[in-house]
Protein backbone atom coordinates (compact mmCIF):
# COMPACT_ATOMS: atom_id res chain seq x y z
CA UNK A 1 0.00 0.00 0.00
CA UNK A 2 0.92 3.69 -0.63
CA UNK A 3 1.16 6.65 1.39
CA UNK A 4 -1.57 7.99 -1.08
CA UNK A 5 -3.66 5.05 -0.90
CA UNK A 6 -3.56 4.74 3.10
CA UNK A 7 -4.51 8.32 3.69
CA UNK A 8 -7.60 8.33 1.11
CA UNK A 9 -8.92 4.90 2.68
CA UNK A 10 -8.41 6.62 6.63
CA UNK A 11 -10.15 9.58 4.85
CA UNK A 12 -13.25 7.21 3.92
CA UNK A 13 -13.30 5.63 7.70
CA UNK A 14 -13.54 8.87 9.45
CA UNK A 15 -14.53 11.63 7.32
CA UNK A 16 -16.77 9.61 5.15
CA UNK A 17 -20.05 12.32 4.11
CA UNK A 18 -18.48 15.28 6.07
CA UNK A 19 -17.20 16.61 9.07
CA UNK A 20 -20.74 17.84 10.18
CA UNK A 21 -19.70 19.07 13.65
CA UNK A 22 -17.37 21.36 11.88
CA UNK A 23 -19.25 22.65 9.61
CA UNK A 24 -21.86 23.51 11.81
CA UNK A 25 -19.61 25.57 14.41
CA UNK A 26 -17.00 26.77 12.50
CA UNK A 27 -17.88 29.53 9.46
CA UNK A 28 -16.01 27.85 5.81
CA UNK A 29 -13.79 31.37 6.25
CA UNK A 30 -12.68 30.66 9.42
CA UNK A 31 -8.78 30.40 10.40
CA UNK A 32 -6.81 28.96 13.11
CA UNK A 33 -3.44 27.64 14.08
CA UNK A 34 -2.67 24.39 16.10
CA UNK A 35 0.43 22.86 17.59
CA UNK A 36 1.32 18.82 18.18
CA UNK A 37 2.47 18.52 21.77
CA UNK A 38 4.42 15.35 23.14
CA UNK A 39 2.80 14.63 26.24
CA UNK A 40 5.43 11.34 26.94
CA UNK A 41 9.46 10.90 26.38
CA UNK A 42 9.57 8.45 23.69
CA UNK A 43 11.17 8.15 19.88
CA UNK A 44 9.03 10.31 17.03
CA UNK A 45 8.17 8.57 14.22
CA UNK A 46 5.87 9.22 11.31
CA UNK A 47 5.87 13.29 11.35
CA UNK A 48 6.26 12.37 7.37
CA UNK A 49 2.76 10.61 7.18
CA UNK A 50 0.75 13.20 9.53
CA UNK A 51 2.26 15.81 7.25
CA UNK A 52 0.68 14.23 4.33
CA UNK A 53 -2.18 13.58 5.73
CA UNK A 54 -3.17 17.56 6.44
CA UNK A 55 -1.96 18.47 3.42
CA UNK A 56 -4.05 15.33 1.37
CA UNK A 57 -7.24 17.28 3.07
CA UNK A 58 -6.54 20.67 3.24
CA UNK A 59 -3.59 21.69 0.59
CA UNK A 60 -3.61 24.79 1.84
CA UNK A 61 -2.61 24.15 5.28
CA UNK A 62 1.12 25.27 6.39
CA UNK A 63 2.58 22.75 8.05
CA UNK A 64 5.80 22.92 9.47
CA UNK A 65 7.86 20.11 11.38
CA UNK A 66 10.03 21.02 13.96
CA UNK A 67 11.44 17.65 14.80
CA UNK A 68 12.75 15.04 12.64
CA UNK A 69 11.78 11.08 12.96
CA UNK A 70 14.21 9.24 14.79
CA UNK A 71 14.62 11.87 17.89
CA UNK A 72 14.24 11.95 21.21
CA UNK A 73 11.20 13.52 22.50
CA UNK A 74 10.17 14.97 25.59
CA UNK A 75 7.06 16.01 27.48
CA UNK A 76 6.22 19.74 26.35
CA UNK A 77 8.07 19.06 22.37
CA UNK A 78 6.10 20.29 20.00
CA UNK A 79 6.24 18.28 16.79
CA UNK A 80 4.59 20.86 14.25
CA UNK A 81 2.48 23.72 13.83
CA UNK A 82 -0.33 23.52 11.53
CA UNK A 83 -2.11 26.78 10.43
CA UNK A 84 -4.78 27.52 7.95
CA UNK A 85 -8.92 26.37 7.49
CA UNK A 86 -9.52 25.54 11.20
CA UNK A 87 -12.46 22.93 9.33
CA UNK A 88 -8.91 21.25 7.32
CA UNK A 89 -7.30 21.20 10.74
CA UNK A 90 -9.97 19.86 12.81
CA UNK A 91 -10.92 16.82 9.82
CA UNK A 92 -6.99 15.92 9.70
CA UNK A 93 -6.36 16.18 13.43
CA UNK A 94 -7.23 12.90 14.58
CA UNK A 95 -6.12 10.78 11.34
CA UNK A 96 -2.75 12.59 11.52
CA UNK A 97 -2.58 11.99 15.43
CA UNK A 98 -3.33 8.09 15.14
CA UNK A 99 -0.57 7.37 12.74
CA UNK A 100 2.00 9.76 14.82
CA UNK A 101 1.23 8.11 18.37
CA UNK A 102 0.79 4.55 16.77
CA UNK A 103 4.59 5.04 14.78
CA UNK A 104 6.20 6.80 17.80
CA UNK A 105 5.03 3.86 20.37
CA UNK A 106 6.67 1.30 17.67
CA UNK A 107 9.53 3.28 18.11
CA UNK A 108 9.68 3.93 21.55
CA UNK A 109 9.48 0.00 21.96
CA UNK A 110 12.07 -0.56 19.62
CA UNK A 111 14.83 2.10 20.76
CA UNK A 112 13.76 0.27 24.37
CA UNK A 113 15.58 -2.87 22.51
CA UNK A 114 18.26 -1.64 20.57
CA UNK A 115 19.91 0.13 23.76
CA UNK A 116 19.17 -3.32 25.88
CA UNK A 117 21.59 -4.29 23.11
CA UNK A 118 24.69 -1.75 23.13
CA UNK A 119 27.99 -3.34 22.70
CA UNK A 120 26.49 -6.15 20.85
CA UNK A 121 26.72 -7.32 17.53
CA UNK A 122 23.12 -8.52 17.46
CA UNK A 123 20.52 -6.70 15.75
CA UNK A 124 16.54 -6.65 16.25
CA UNK A 125 14.10 -7.53 13.63
CA UNK A 126 10.24 -6.78 13.40
CA UNK A 127 8.24 -9.74 11.61
CA UNK A 128 4.97 -9.80 10.01
CA UNK A 129 3.27 -9.55 12.96
CA UNK A 130 1.48 -6.31 12.29
CA UNK A 131 -1.66 -4.15 11.54
CA UNK A 132 -3.12 -5.35 7.96
CA UNK A 133 -3.30 -2.69 5.70
CA UNK A 134 -0.56 -0.41 7.43
CA UNK A 135 2.38 -2.66 7.61
CA UNK A 136 4.75 -0.06 5.84
CA UNK A 137 3.56 2.57 8.74
CA UNK A 138 4.92 0.12 11.29
CA UNK A 139 7.92 -0.93 9.57
CA UNK A 140 9.28 2.31 8.82
CA UNK A 141 8.62 3.20 12.51
CA UNK A 142 10.76 0.06 13.85
CA UNK A 143 13.38 1.88 11.73
CA UNK A 144 12.98 4.74 13.35
CA UNK A 145 13.47 3.67 16.43
CA UNK A 146 16.98 2.06 15.46
CA UNK A 147 15.67 -1.65 14.76
CA UNK A 148 15.75 -3.25 11.29
CA UNK A 149 12.99 -4.79 9.07
CA UNK A 150 12.79 -9.09 8.38
CA UNK A 151 10.82 -9.37 5.23
CA UNK A 152 8.33 -7.23 4.05
CA UNK A 153 6.01 -10.29 2.66
CA UNK A 154 6.25 -13.45 1.41
CA UNK A 155 7.71 -12.74 -1.76
CA UNK A 156 10.98 -10.94 -0.58
CA UNK A 157 12.41 -13.69 1.10
CA UNK A 158 11.72 -17.24 1.42
CA UNK A 159 11.59 -18.51 5.09
CA UNK A 160 10.32 -22.51 6.06
CA UNK A 161 8.52 -22.96 8.97
CA UNK A 162 7.08 -25.64 11.29
CA UNK A 163 3.59 -26.04 9.49
CA UNK A 164 5.88 -25.76 5.64
CA UNK A 165 8.56 -28.24 7.03
CA UNK A 166 5.44 -30.57 8.66
CA UNK A 167 3.49 -30.35 5.28
CA UNK A 168 6.43 -30.78 3.23
CA UNK A 169 7.21 -34.03 4.99
CA UNK A 170 10.60 -33.43 5.98
CA UNK A 171 13.11 -30.23 6.36
CA UNK A 172 15.52 -31.87 3.93
CA UNK A 173 12.12 -31.82 1.61
CA UNK A 174 11.44 -28.44 2.31
CA UNK A 175 15.03 -26.67 1.92
CA UNK A 176 15.67 -28.65 -1.38
CA UNK A 177 12.29 -27.80 -2.66
CA UNK A 178 13.11 -24.01 -1.86
CA UNK A 179 16.13 -23.93 -3.35
CA UNK A 180 14.83 -25.83 -6.39
CA UNK A 181 12.32 -23.39 -6.59
CA UNK A 182 14.67 -20.18 -6.57
CA UNK A 183 16.73 -21.38 -9.46
CA UNK A 184 13.70 -22.45 -11.48
CA UNK A 185 12.14 -18.92 -11.21
CA UNK A 186 15.74 -16.91 -10.90
CA UNK A 187 14.30 -15.51 -7.54
CA UNK A 188 17.64 -13.22 -6.09
CA UNK A 189 16.17 -14.42 -2.17
CA UNK A 190 16.81 -15.02 1.11
CA UNK A 191 15.36 -18.88 2.02
CA UNK A 192 16.10 -19.28 5.66
CA UNK A 193 14.39 -21.91 7.70
CA UNK A 194 13.43 -22.03 11.40
CA UNK A 195 14.77 -24.80 13.71
CA UNK A 196 12.74 -26.07 16.65
CA UNK A 197 15.79 -28.00 18.05
CA UNK A 198 19.46 -29.00 17.97
CA UNK A 199 19.02 -31.62 16.04
CA UNK A 200 17.17 -29.95 13.32
CA UNK A 201 20.27 -27.96 13.34
CA UNK A 202 21.93 -31.10 12.43
CA UNK A 203 20.12 -31.93 9.68
CA UNK A 204 19.88 -28.20 8.30
CA UNK A 205 23.67 -28.19 8.74
CA UNK A 206 23.90 -31.81 6.26
CA UNK A 207 22.02 -30.00 3.67
CA UNK A 208 23.08 -26.82 3.27
CA UNK A 209 21.37 -24.44 0.71
CA UNK A 210 20.45 -21.79 3.23
CA UNK A 211 21.02 -18.47 4.29
CA UNK A 212 20.03 -18.06 7.71
CA UNK A 213 18.80 -20.17 10.32
CA UNK A 214 16.19 -19.33 12.97
CA UNK A 215 16.50 -20.81 16.55
CA UNK A 216 12.91 -20.68 17.89
CA UNK A 217 12.17 -21.24 20.94
CA UNK A 218 15.38 -22.31 22.37
CA UNK A 219 16.98 -22.20 25.99
CA UNK A 220 19.90 -20.07 26.35
CA UNK A 221 22.16 -23.39 27.01
CA UNK A 222 20.92 -24.92 23.29
CA UNK A 223 21.07 -21.92 22.11
CA UNK A 224 24.98 -21.70 22.60
CA UNK A 225 25.46 -25.30 21.71
CA UNK A 226 22.81 -24.12 18.20
CA UNK A 227 25.66 -21.05 17.52
CA UNK A 228 28.44 -22.44 17.86
CA UNK A 229 27.64 -25.41 15.92
CA UNK A 230 26.31 -23.18 12.89
CA UNK A 231 29.58 -21.20 13.26
CA UNK A 232 30.10 -18.41 10.12
CA UNK A 233 28.50 -21.03 7.33
CA UNK A 234 24.96 -19.20 7.83
CA UNK A 235 23.30 -16.14 9.30
CA UNK A 236 21.58 -16.82 12.98
CA UNK A 237 18.21 -15.60 14.30
CA UNK A 238 16.73 -16.19 17.77
CA UNK A 239 12.92 -15.80 17.92
CA UNK A 240 10.21 -17.16 20.12
CA UNK A 241 8.75 -15.02 22.85
CA UNK A 242 11.58 -12.73 23.14
CA UNK A 243 11.17 -9.49 25.63
CA UNK A 244 12.65 -6.57 26.61
CA UNK A 245 13.82 -8.20 29.40
CA UNK A 246 15.89 -11.33 28.29
CA UNK A 247 16.59 -9.62 24.85
CA UNK A 248 19.88 -9.06 26.02
CA UNK A 249 20.61 -12.79 27.11
CA UNK A 250 19.33 -14.09 23.45
CA UNK A 251 21.60 -11.79 21.79
CA UNK A 252 24.71 -12.32 24.58
CA UNK A 253 24.42 -15.74 22.93
CA UNK A 254 26.46 -14.74 19.61
CA UNK A 255 23.36 -14.84 17.43
CA UNK A 256 23.38 -12.45 14.45
CA UNK A 257 19.48 -11.30 14.66
CA UNK A 258 16.53 -11.34 17.40
CA UNK A 259 13.22 -11.00 15.88
CA UNK A 260 10.56 -9.63 18.08
CA UNK A 261 7.05 -9.48 17.28
CA UNK A 262 6.06 -7.82 20.35
CA UNK A 263 7.81 -4.41 18.49
CA UNK A 264 4.15 -4.17 16.27
CA UNK A 265 2.06 -6.41 17.85
CA UNK A 266 2.18 -4.84 21.54
CA UNK A 267 3.59 -1.51 21.52
CA UNK A 268 1.67 0.98 23.14
CA UNK A 269 0.81 4.22 21.63
CA UNK A 270 2.69 7.45 22.42
CA UNK A 271 0.62 10.23 23.70
CA UNK A 272 0.58 13.13 21.59
CA UNK A 273 -1.90 15.70 21.45
CA UNK A 274 -3.11 18.89 19.35
CA UNK A 275 -3.79 22.20 20.32
CA UNK A 276 -4.91 25.29 19.44
CA UNK A 277 -2.82 28.28 20.27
Amino acid sequence: MTTDEFIRNAIIEDIGDGDFTSEACIPADAVGRARMLIKEHGILAGTGIAESIFLHIDPSLQVKTLIADGSAVKVGDVVMTVSGSARGILKAERLALNSIQRMSGIATLTNKVVKKLEGLKTKVLDTRKTTPGIRFLEKLAVKAGGGENHRFGLYDMMMIKDNHIDYAGSIENAINLCDEFRKQNNLNIKLEVEARNLEEVDRILAVGKVDRIMLDNFSYPDLLKAVKKIGDKYETEASGNITIETARNYAECGVDFISMGALTHSARVLDISLKAY
